[in-house]
């Protein structure tokens, strides 16, 4: 028996592990494997969205309907859910006020490129649960993102955005640059790439004041974009001090500070930002923000917005760059109005809270028993398992700290014991439909295979 290990395993016994899980959960799921087969054809690489194949397990399943915290497959199986659309779903599939939005504002029309009462609301619920800022909506986070750097630029006149290593901000072009010995380069792995992202980035470490004041000193940086916790990663906290150091090392080089709030809205009532007193110049927020529509919001300060005019105004006539056909359409204020009032609640986040404390808990003391070299992070609703020892600092160690194989065998375990988590960085959200008993079976699935993939040789 080999004596190496990965993240405290043996790699034997991690190997034995991933392939008796994967025959496990392949001779589960006949149906969704002929149905693949037949239909894979219609699709580039076979799936509808190139990212699906990277799920670990041997073939995706297909899903046959989602309803709270719960998915049900062709095959017949039904899963506690803990991905929950990788935020998107955050607060449940199909939320009731959400669903019944959408049903009436069906009957109304789908889009018309004009606005409706229920836009207005939407703003002033905007206002009321993430701050005073005046909003532009948007598709997705990354269009949000993209064209609240736009705006940047245009208020500085400067070319650059300042991001850290190991970000996630969508597709946004400018932010797949990583650190290689202190030095700004492209990320690897991009597809078709054409411009030079270190041409309009610089990159610093996350929770390195230092690092961000040697970026900011060129005095070419229009925008700091961050996470206020990194995330889609193995997750990061913010040290203290931290993100006050941001706010005043933007203000005394002159870049704005943009705050992404995709993935931490689940920190509390109106995110982390609002939770922890935050103040950027520019807030942006997607995925679960209407209840699983496809919607993003940005917003600006009243002198962010200020500014924003006033280069709006010097600028020639044209195209701004900004903005897409199908954006700001009814069905995302419905379904908006709806989330923010009634699903985006204290006594939601309070449940969601809860939960992911006692699933947190659960994690950690199983690890313990088990003696694995591993850690939990929790921020609000958001759990994670990192399979490795923490905490960790910044991207670089985060990068260090991943364990594809490792986590791949988990993920496939816990989906032949009824658990479907993120497939990517052990990422588990708990939502308000999310139960109690879904929270203990995932504990004691988890235990399980920990039991396995540690117990003596």
């Amino acid at each position: 028996m080999s004596l190496e290990t990965i993240a405290g395993i043996s790699t034997d016994r991690l190997a034995s592990f991933a392939r008796r899980e994967a025959e496990v959960y392949a001779r589960a799921r006949p149906k969704a494997l002929k149905a693949l087969k037949d239909g894979a054809g219609t699709f580039l690489g076979g799936v509808p969205m190139h990212w699906m194949a990277d799920w670990p397990m041997p073939h995706l399943p297909l899903v046959a309907k989602a309803r709270g915290a719960r998915i049900e497959d062709i095959d017949g199986h039904t899963l506690d859910d803990f991905c929950l659309g990788d935020t998107g779903s955050m607060f449940g599939h199909s939320p009731p006020p959400v669903a019944k939005a959408i049903r009436a504002q069906a009957r109304r029309g789908l889009t018309y490129m004009l606005p409706t009462e229920a836009a207005l609301e939407a703003g002033r619920l905007l206002t009321h649960r993430f701050g005073p800022f005046r909003w532009q909506i948007a598709t997705t986070a990354t269009d949000a993102n993209r064209f609240a750097l736009r705006v940047a630029r245009a208020i500085t006149g400067r070319p650059k955005v300042l991001v850290f290593n190991g970000c996630y901000h969508g597709t946004v072009d400018d932010t797949f640059v990583s650190l290689e010995n202190g030095r700004t380069v492209t990320s690897p792995g991009l597809l078709g790439q054409v411009n030079d992202p270190t041409q309009t980035a610089v990159c610093a470490e996350f929770n390195d004041l230092a690092s961000v004041e040697a970026g900011l000193a060129q005095g070419d940086v229009a925008a700091i974009l961050t996470e206020p916790v990194m995330t889609n990663s193995c997750m990061v906290l913010p040290e203290a001090g931290f993100h006050d150091g941001l706010r005043q090392l933007s203000r005394k080089y002159g870049a704005l500070l943009i705050i992404d709030e995709t993935h931490t809205i689940s920190s509390g009532l109106g995110g982390y930002t609002r939770v922890h007193s935050l103040r950027p110049d520019i807030f942006v927020v997607g995925k679960c923000v209407a209840g699983g529509m496809p919607t993003a919001v940005w917003g600006l300060t009243d002198e962010t917005a200020r500014r924003y005019h006033e280069a709006d105004a010097k600028r020639e006539p044209g195209r701004t760059g900004m903005g897409t056909t199908l954006s700001a359409n009814p069905m995302q204020f419905a379904c908006l109005v709806a989330t923010l009032s009634e699903v985006m609640t204290p006594d939601n986040y309070a449940h969601m809270e809860k939960l992911a404390e006692r699933l947190s808990h659960g994690l950690a003391k199983t690890i313990y028993r088990h003696r694995a070299p591993w850690h939990v992070v929790r921020v609000g609703a958001r759990v994670e398992f990192i399979c490795a020892p923490g905490p960790l600092r910044n991207g670089t160690e985060a990068g260090m700290a991943h364990q594809p194989r490792v986590e791949a065998a988990i993920h496939t375990g816990l989906i032949n014991r009824g658990t479907l988590i993120a497939p990517f960085h052990n990422m588990m959200l708990i939502s308000p439909a999310t139960k109690k008993a879904q929270v203990d079976r995932l504990i004691a699935n988890f235990d399980t295979i920990l039991t396995d993939l540690f117990q003596a040789a």
